[in-house]
């Protein structure tokens, strides 16, 4: 690690720190994906007071992570979700407003494409004395504490990993490397509730089915997500429950009216906290790598990944996972649209490779609980699982 900039003598070592602000701007997945490092944070100190300043759309997660104590929501300028405004007004306030809290450090997440140098400028102009991010270029007084950007050059690290290691260059450390989320207990049991009128529990073959994704390149086609709802509820038997916003129930209705009888949609009708619930109920989930995904990996929910190749580092984190994908000359693109036109990377995988992978993580969750009983997949068991979507991924899902 390199210091950036001559330190404050009177700013407290890392060890020290008890108010920390964790920046993390980007959407509900992003946030997830750190929930690690931010344990690891807390971990090491576990009177340190963590607050997440996060997007909008990242609040809804960050108040369901057991590590974060307090939630600053902030739309930044330099990140693509945000709209356009008037002025700089809100950034003013902002400032303002990071400067009466009077934080003793700053980390700031981002993944290897983004600069962090806005987010650290505005922790400067915030006076927060301690400053510590990833960065490609010297960011000289803009951090105190700079871990130089060697990705993509030197290989990618998974989302979680690389936040870990940004942490642990200050000594913030912890065994317990697992993603989490709290399900609020209102929320579990208006998922129950739902579930018992549906007349899915226990032992009923039953799975979660997210076919949305905020970008279309990493939608898998909704005609092969029928093939799939055909094969499983038809040949095999299933019940399948559809998950999605309001905005994507377009995408719903023509996978229920597939077999009305055994698919129940909740589309548009479930908060962050209730969706987390019935994923964590859920003996399997299906989706696009989107943010449901995640939060699977957080509740330690069996995950079918359709994994468009745009980037690598967003797989399943420590879940049993069956990651799949086409391999394409063109990947990694980091594009929201297919610049090729032809969506290869997801159009090659054959709705066959998704039912099998289903069958397959079924059986094995199922011979899991025989052996370990209603806790579930164990940690190392998770662990390997995770290594093998890894492997997976890196053949190209072959």
């Amino acid at each position: 690690m390199d210091s950036a900039a001559r330190e404050d003598a009177n700013a407290p070592n890392w060890a020290e720190v008890q108010k920390l602000l964790a920046v993390r701007l980007d959407a509900l997945g992003d946030v997830l994906m750190t929930t690690p490092a931010l344990h690891a944070a807390k971990a090491s100190n576990p009177a340190r007071h963590v607050t997440l300043l996060t997007s909008a759309g990242g609040a809804e997660a960050a108040r369901l992570v057991p590590d974060v104590d307090d939630v600053i929501v902030y739309d930044a300028p330099w990140v693509k979700a945000t709209s356009v405004r008037p002025g700089a007004g809100p950034d003013r306030q902002m400032i303002r407003r990071l400067a009466a809290g009077r934080f003793d450090a700053a980390v700031i997440f981002t993944v290897y494409s983004q600069s962090p140098l806005p987010a650290a400028m505005l922790c400067y102009l915030a006076d927060i004395p301690r400053r510590l991010a990833h960065c490609r270029e010297n960011p000289y007084q803009l951090l105190t504490d700079w871990v130089r950007e060697r990705e993509p050059e030197r290989g990618v690290r998974h989302e979680a990993e690389r936040q870990l290691d940004l942490v642990a260059a200050v000594g913030w450390r912890s065994d317990d490397r697992r993603m989490r989320v709290r399900v609020p207990d209102t929320a579990a049991a208006t998922i129950e509730r739902r579930l018992d009128a549906a007349g899915l529990d226990a032992r009923t073959r039953w799975a979660v089915l997210h076919p949305g994704a905020s970008a279309p390149s990493r939608r898998y086609p909704l005609e092969r997500f029928g093939s799939v709802v055909r094969a499983l509820a038809g040949r095999y038997g299933w019940r399948i429950v559809l998950t999605g916003s309001s905005d994507e129930l377009p995408l719903l209705e023509p996978l229920r009216a597939i077999a009305p009888d055994r698919i129940l949609s909740l589309g548009g009708e479930l908060s962050l906290a209730e969706l987390a619930a019935l994923i964590e109920r859920a003996p399997l989930l299906i989706a696009n790598n989107t943010g449901p995904v995640h939060v699977a990996a957080a509740v330690g929910t069996p995950v079918v990944d359709l994994y468009a190749l745009t980037n690598p580092q967003h797989t399943p984190w420590q879940v049993p996972s069956r990651v799949l994908s086409h391999d394409v000359p063109c990947a990694p693109c980091y594009r929201s649209v297919c610049p090729e036109g032809h969506h290869l990377c997801l159009e090659g995988v054959a709705p066959e490779r998704v039912v099998e992978a289903a069958l397959e993580l079924m059986r094995a969750r199922r011979r899991i609980r025989r052996t370990h009983g209603a806790h579930g997949t164990p940690p190392d068991a998770r662990v390997a699982e995770h290594a093998r979507a890894q492997a997976s991924i890196a053949e190209g899902g072959r």
